[in-house]
């Protein structure tokens, strides 16, 4: 992270001990919230929550999706860094995702419509954010907040049948 700041702006936090408390620190109750499986972390930039949910958790199979050149180049070598078949990387936006659905969607510090990462979950899957507060649309119920503050981490269970419509895993 030390030397890729260097280049490129991945985090306002300089010392090793500013970069623990935002990029680590501050995912740890959003670890433990994680079911087993498939992550999607949506605008990855400098790794934070998916490479550190990736690297803490052995049951997690994470894609970081990030379509800025430079911050997807940093992720694709800390990915490397972090061993073999840990993490996968992928240049784009969360609209030109083709994967699965993931079993969970992580987001940090990006303003998304729910509504717009419906395709990106599968259904039962859950969304996981922090920071923010997004409004509540789309196939989706909050399941509760959590996290050292209040408003840090937001968690939202995609529907299994839209409820309007009466369609399974529908949106």
């Amino acid at each position: 992270m030390a030397e890729w700041s260097r280049r490129i702006n991945l985090t306002a936090a300089h010392t090793p001990a500013e970069r623990v408390h935002l990029l680590v620190a501050k995912v740890l109750p959003a670890v433990e919230l994680l079911e087993p499986g498939t992550v999607l972390d949506v605008g990855s930039g400098n790794g934070s929550p998916g490479l550190v949910m990736a690297l803490l958790r052995d049951d997690l199979e994470v894609t970081l999706l990030e379509p800025r050149t430079r911050r997807w180049a940093f992720l694709r070598e800390a990915a490397r860094r972090s061993g073999p078949g840990r993490v996968q990387v992928l240049r784009g936006r969360h609209d030109t995702y083709t994967g699965a659905p993931a079993r969970t969607v992580s987001l940090r510090a990006l303003a998304l419509p729910l509504g717009d990462l419906a395709p990106l979950v599968a259904p039962g899957g859950r969304v996981v954010i922090l920071g923010g507060r997004p409004h509540l649309e789309g196939p989706f119920e909050a399941e509760g907040d959590a996290g050292p503050g209040p408003g840090d981490i937001h968690v939202f269970r995609r529907l299994t049948a839209d409820v309007s419509r009466g369609t399974p895993g529908g949106d």
